[in-house]
């Protein structure tokens, strides 16, 4: 397990067209996915990362919580913010679209059978 804000290998691009949340957003997950930081890999406090990065706190705050929804990091109270341990971000995006398709399913009054039979045929495609 590394430091808390060791390296942090992210950038922001102030003439960038993506907010600095959504840099910030996708430099994590690609840094997770290329194994650039590992599970258990400790980030630094949001304080620590807006000063490091030159943005505001409650930007980095925002990053995180998007990140943290999507299951790529996790906070762990006074031990602090982390790499999630388990699977990886396809997976994670996955298992969240199949959430939101039976939702929608649900919500249509698509019976479970007839959902699965058209994600059949979506992966036969």
């Amino acid at each position: 397990m590394s430091k808390p804000g060791a390296g942090l290998p992210v950038s922001i691009d102030p003439s960038a067209a993506a907010a600095p949340f959504e840099q910030l957003r996708a430099g994590v997950v690609e840094a997770v996915q290329s194994g650039r930081l590992a599970p258990g890999d400790r980030l630094p406090t949001v304080r620590a990362l807006a000063e490091q990065l030159g943005l505001a706190a409650n930007t980095v705050a925002k990053a995180y919580r998007a990140l943290e929804a999507d299951g790529v990091i996790e906070t762990r109270g006074r031990n602090g913010t982390v790499v999630a341990e388990h699977g990886d971000a396809g997976r994670r995006a996955l298992q969240a679209a199949a959430a939101d398709y039976a939702a929608l399913a649900r919500r249509l009054g698509v019976d479970p059978g007839a959902a699965r039979e058209i994600v059949d045929a979506a992966l036969h495609d």
